[in-house]
């Protein structure tokens, strides 16, 4: 089991930018990602396009044409559409104005599938985004135009 909280990144008042924690970790799942590829000079280029993607998408809003569908049918795992071959950023696109940003990393294979890596922060946010309609059914949390409202403090168990 792991233990997951969901820290916000920024809130402007076109979208709200979250991130996911894992067992009480102060650093997010992006900013692990930042912290991963901020310096990787070969991966510089791929770097530099989803930062300045995610500033659009801070400015304009979590339109689902800066996404690349990744996951199933049935959730709403997504990933930054860049024009890369090498580097992806996982996200879950709850809608246009709320994005939760994920880890991602090197994709040296033909799907995420078949990297272990990057399947495993797939599987993650499949799973996050199954709690989080859970709780918003049930009526823990509410999601109104660019806020998740409830979240703070809420903890998620992760199988």
């Amino acid at each position: 089991m792991k233990e997951v909280t969901l820290k916000t990144l920024e809130q402007t008042d076109n979208v709200s930018l979250y991130s996911i924690c894992f067992d009480g970790n102060a650093l997010s799942e992006y900013e692990a990602f930042v912290q991963k590829f901020k310096d990787d000079a070969t991966l510089n280029i791929d770097y530099k396009k989803i930062i300045l993607a995610l500033e659009k998408i801070v400015a304009v809003g979590a339109f689902e044409r800066f996404f690349r569908p990744e996951g199933k049918m049935n959730d709403r795992v997504a990933a930054l559409s860049i024009d890369s071959r090498k580097l992806r950023l996982y996200c879950l696109r709850i809608s246009d104005q709320i994005l939760i940003v994920g880890n991602g990393g090197l994709k040296s294979t033909r799907t995420y599938e078949e990297n272990t890596e990057l399947s495993g922060y797939v599987m993650d946010l499949q799973e996050f985004d199954k709690l989080l309609a859970e709780a918003q059914k049930e009526g823990s949390i509410t999601i109104e135009k660019n806020v998740i409202t409830g979240i703070e403090g809420k903890v998620f168990q992760l199988s």
